[in-house]
């Protein structure tokens, strides 16, 4: 008998951890992070529907197998879910910490969604996603970041900076193909550009900034001229009777462009507003401010009027960028957040005044100094060149 009772318990004990199925922990959850999917009554490849989820809903886990969780929903349906479709409890609390943490923040622009699109919880493709929004959702957009793009399978980054310098740098005369190409400057890896967003629901996340569009109509982003209108402001409205359809109002934009490049170091670098010409009855650009290093917001408000230099004026739509003072310096990502921490910035109010924009500046007063991109590149392009020699 001495002999039996241990030989029992290792036999359990063996039986226990070599069985396929696990007793879940009492309230353990999943999520959804699928679109959309079915529970099912057995892991087989024929099996039945027991249940339909949706992304984003919550799953009571009752037992385990492998790579697959039998679950309850809240209205009582059990069935057998694959793990790749679910987040767990961790990521979705991640998330619930986003929210509330962004709940206050005021958005800086409007998108939509371009196609269908995870959130994640931090900048970057390898972070934890969870919820999936559909196109045409409604975004407001928090905050910007960037971080390196992931190099494609079986790429080393020693790879990836001969490519580039092979394809950017000029080939010397007679120099024979295929032979190496000593890059001029060091090697920079592709950036992605993330934005945090808010969502109609209230649901905040990290997506890619390339799977989002700027909410303007046709008639003003065709006077974008190959650059990206990253925000869209409507500054006021106005009336014209003689356009088709029955609402004759016509919104005054005030946008924001840059380059198509992710990883800027500032939000855009051109702005300009459209008005609307009543006689010709099409938008036509009443500001220009270019090779600036601008940062989003562009607050709206209404300018009191007053004295402007020596005339006297009545109230007036108008509004307010930053952009980076003159001998400041461009900043660099945040190797950590991705996030950019601009310094030195200058303000810019303007008014408008019929079908053009005037300064609104104190008396007295002159406009500070501004950063320049084109100056400011043409003089690191001459270190850099005297620094080579």
């Amino acid at each position: 008998m001495k002999t039996l009772l241990p030989l029992l318990l290792f036999s359990l004990l063996l039986f226990n951890g070599c069985s396929r199925f696990k007793a879940a922990l009492p309230g353990k959850y999943v999520y959804v992070t699928a679109k959309s999917g079915f529970l099912r009554d057995r892991i087989a490849a024929v099996s039945n529907r027991t249940g339909n989820v949706t992304n984003g809903q919550r799953l009571k886990v009752l037992e385990t197998n492998r790579r697959f969780y039998k679950v309850q929903t809240d209205a009582n349906e059990v069935g057998w879910i694959d793990e790749r479709t679910v987040a767990t409890q961790q990521v979705a609390d991640e998330f619930e910490a986003l929210k509330k943490d962004h709940a206050a923040d005021v958005p800086v622009a409007t998108a939509t969604v371009r196609d269908d699109v995870y959130l994640h919880s931090a900048p970057g493709r390898d972070t934890d996603r969870f919820y999936r929004l559909e196109e045409g959702e409604k975004l407001k957009l928090l905050a910007r970041a960037s971080t390196v793009k992931p190099l494609p399978p079986g790429v080393t980054p020693q790879k990836a900076a001969a490519d580039a310098a092979a394809n950017a740098a000029p080939r010397k005369r007679g120099m024979p193909a295929g032979a190496p190409v000593a890059p001029d400057a060091p090697y920079v890896p592709p950036m992605e550009d993330w934005w945090l967003i808010r969502d109609s629901k209230g649901n905040t996340g990290w997506m890619l900034s390339r799977m989002m569009d700027t909410e303007v109509p046709d008639s003003v982003s065709r006077y974008a001229e190959g650059q990206r209108i990253v925000a869209a402001y409507v500054l006021t409205v106005i009336q014209d009777p003689e356009i088709e359809g029955p609402v004759k109002d016509v919104p005054i934009y005030v946008t924001a462009m840059s380059p198509y490049k992710a990883g800027l170091p500032y939000d855009f670098d051109q702005l300009r507003v459209f008005t609307w010409n009543l006689k010709k009855h099409r938008y036509e650009t009443a500001q220009r401010d270019r090779n600036l290093a601008g940062y989003l917001p562009i607050k709206l408000k209404t300018d009191p009027g007053g004295l402007n230099g020596r005339q006297v004026v009545g109230p007036a739509p108008a509004f307010t960028y930053t952009v980076l003072a003159a001998g400041a310096s461009l900043p660099v990502a945040d190797k950590a957040t991705g996030l950019f921490k601009p310094s030195q910035l200058v303000s810019k109010t303007y008014r408008l005044e019929g079908n053009i924009t005037r300064r609104v500046l104190a008396p007295g007063t002159t406009a500070p100094a501004e950063y320049r991109l084109v100056a400011e590149e043409k003089k690191e392009k001459k270190v850099a060149k005297k620094k080579r020699r």
